[in-house]
């Protein structure tokens, strides 16, 4: 089953930062959206900045521009989510979601994408 592989979280005190990762499994990312998602508890599912594989145009929502930031390093066929001055409201499980498609669009929802992974989780404390 094709999937994505998350990595980079851990435990970090406010203020800090995170660099995510996500390495796709079975397969390689030619042209592909990935986005990536939190799942925030009491919150639910939110949509964090997405990418398109074959050129690296990105979209991040505008309230999470300036501390987050989404990149690509098609060498290493790797996705990677930079997260600065992280608060306790960044503490979830993070995880990427990817749909192959010829052209770049960032969709709202997780159902739109045909892979995910398990995710990686981040947990922000003093």
């Amino acid at each position: 089953q094709l999937q994505f592989v998350e990595s980079g979280g851990g435990l970090v005190q406010p203020g800090g930062s995170l660099r995510l990762s996500c390495t796709p499994s079975g397969f390689v990312l030619d042209y592909f959206t990935i986005r990536w998602f939190r799942r925030v508890p009491g919150k639910g599912l939110q949509g964090l900045p997405c990418i398109f594989s074959h050129d690296g145009r990105t979209s991040h929502p505008p309230s999470l521009m300036g501390r987050f930031t989404i990149s690509r390093d098609n060498a290493n066929d790797t996705v990677y989510l930079q997260v600065n001055d992280l608060k306790d409201e960044d503490t979830g499980l993070y995880f990427c979601a990817g749909r192959r498609r010829s052209y770049f669009r960032c969709d709202e929802t997780i159902a739109e994408y045909d892979h995910r992974g398990f995710g990686t989780q981040v947990i922000v404390s003093s």
